[in-house]
């Protein structure tokens, strides 16, 4: 499972030309869900993003966690996160789970992640084409990877 998370001070998703999901301060969550991912990587992924320190403290320190600011998150469905380049100029998807494995996993992974934070999360929609606005606050964005982070 991997995920491209961004600190945001607001962030929403179009569907349509209408909004379908839209948060204040807090963090953006594109996630990208692999044939071979499974409930682990989702409880793995789900605490690490609610502890993950990347909110300043008052001595302007990353030190504070999204639980600590009471932000707010915005899950996206991303399966371009799995795209491989190696080979010529097209992305390949191969390694990128199909919707009837993705969708599942996503939910479950959005449901750990509400029960983690105590709050429900907003989402785009599922395989929909999106318009995704943000403003990314700082700027920070990190890439997490559940098969690359020695658990």
């Amino acid at each position: 499972m991997r995920a491209l998370v961004q600190r945001v001070r607001e962030a929403r998703v179009d569907v349509d030309g209408r909004v379908v999901g839209a948060i204040g301060p807090g963090m953006l969550v594109l996630v990208g869900v692999e044939a071979t991912d499974g409930e682990a990587d989702i409880r793995w992924l789900s605490a690490k993003l609610a502890g993950l320190r990347i909110f300043d403290d008052e001595a302007g320190v990353m030190n504070r966690s999204i639980v600590d600011v009471g932000g707010e998150v915005l899950a996206v469905s991303q399966f371009t996160l799995f795209a491989s380049v190696r080979k010529g100029n097209r992305p390949s998807w191969s390694r990128a789970a199909p919707g009837e494995i993705s969708r599942p996993l996503f939910e479950q992974f959005v449901r750990q992640i509400e029960q983690d934070l105590g709050r429900s999360v907003p989402t785009g929609v599922f395989g929909a084409e999106m318009q995704v606005h943000l403003v990314n606050d700082g700027p920070v964005t990190l890439f997490i990877d559940t098969r690359e982070t020695g658990r």
